[in-house]
């Protein structure tokens, strides 16, 4: 591999100054909860943990969630970044709340 990569290189191939990190999520709503409630719990996800710290989140599920969370620009998440969607999650009673460690989003 070269060793002297170009800055417009780096920046495409997402490396160096330009690596992004991120971490995968996931959880579990109670059995029987409404499809209301579950809308509501990821609005309120939304609007209370993600858009206020600048991050994004993609993910999908019904009962059992799971997805990625980085930041909305460029940039590393932090253990904070971790710790606050873990503990927001718990303490909405989600269940099976699991937190990766932080990784490479392009490359790992």
């Amino acid at each position: 591999m070269a060793k002297n990569r170009s800055r417009r290189l780096r920046k495409k191939l997402h490396i160096e100054e330009f690596q992004e990190l991120g971490f995968s999520v996931a959880w579990r709503f109670a059995e029987g909860t409404a499809v209301e409630d579950i809308d509501a719990t990821l609005d309120a996800f939304i609007d209370e943990v993600i858009e206020p710290n600048g991050l994004a989140f993609d993910g999908s599920g019904y009962l059992q969630w799971e997805g990625l969370i980085c930041l909305q620009k460029m940039g590393h998440c932090t253990e904070e970044h971790r710790e606050l969607v873990k503990n927001w999650l718990e303490a909405r009673n989600m269940t099976e709340v699991k937190v990766s460690d932080l990784f490479d989003i392009w490359w790992d």
